[in-house]
């Protein structure tokens, strides 16, 4: 992750949780309280996202010590520490917000992109995200799936080219959109193009196309299309996939799935941050 967009980010998040600070600590707390504390799973998953929480106590007071105890991408399993935190109270609880919804929110991704991956892997096939991401956190959630086990597509509109449905609808078809394409970009860059149907997939192989994007179609049509294409594009599955139907398109002979529901529908591991009341923390001390 860039460390100067992840520090934005989260000064961004703190600045919106924290308002002109954190009343409720200020009125109850010393200001010169010391504490311990440990963050826990109350669940089953992949965890990812500690080192994101270390930098979110890091920013509110550099001599907080935060230790993850455990490697990202690791499963975990429910009540495991996962990570001691020690310095004053005051900068944990007014931290612990924004660092567990960030960490919980790409756990659950990771922990989503580790099941759908272990589906696909027997059949060669990847799995990747999509631009379908929280505004402000893309970088975040592209991290998660990657520390999950799948890929990821296009960071932004910048990475490549993907003519898609209304591309076409304004070019006028898929062999003018993908001759446009040809004339403006390098020779290096490779150019997808979103199919609907078979006629469209012919289209793509006489335009050129290196990747055709096989959009909303049924397993049995996916399968005449990568019959069609026969090899001389790499081919993408994409549109409704989720975990109750990725097998059946898995097993069509695609090279790879895009997934929108990874980063927008995946649920978030449930994490929690515990004071450790005058004990040491679960875990190694930090």
């Amino acid at each position: 992750m860039n460390p100067l967009r992840l520090e934005k980010i989260l000064r961004d998040a703190l600045e919106e949780d924290l308002g002109w600070g954190d009343i409720t600590t200020e009125a109850v707390v010393p200001p010169d309280a010391e504490a311990r504390a440990v963050i826990v799973s109350r669940e089953d998953g992949i965890i990812a996202g500690l080192d994101v929480a270390k930098a979110v106590f890091r920013i509110l007071d550099p001599s907080t010590l935060v230790e993850p105890l455990v490697p990202e991408g690791s499963p975990i399993s429910r009540a495991a520490p996962l990570c001691n935190i020690q310095g004053r109270a005051h900068v944990i609880l007014s931290g612990e917000r924004v660092a567990l919804n960030l960490t919980q929110r790409m756990s659950g991704i990771a922990t989503a992109a580790r099941k759908m991956a272990a589906i696909a892997e027997p059949y060669n096939v990847k799995v990747t995200d999509t631009r379908k991401t929280t505004p402000g956190l893309r970088m975040l959630e592209k991290y998660a799936v990657r520390i999950g086990g799948g890929y990821n597509h296009r960071m932004a509109l910048d990475d490549a080219v993907l003519i898609k449905d209304n591309h076409l609808v304004a070019a006028g078809g898929v062999l003018e959109a993908v001759r446009r394409a040809r004339r403006r970009v390098g020779p290096l860059v490779k150019i997808e193009v979103e199919t609907e149907s078979l006629a469209q997939v012919e289209d793509a192989l006489r335009a050129g196309a290196d990747v055709i994007m096989l959009d909303n179609m049924e397993p049995d049509l996916m399968r005449e299309a990568v019959r069609l294409i026969g090899g001389r594009a790499l081919v993408e599955a994409s549109g409704r996939i989720r975990l109750d139907n990725i097998h059946q398109i898995v097993t069509t002979g695609i090279d790879f799935l895009s997934m929108g529901w990874l980063t927008h529908s995946a649920p978030p591991l449930d994490l929690s941050l515990e004071f450790c009341q005058g004990r040491e923390p679960r875990g190694e001390a930090p």
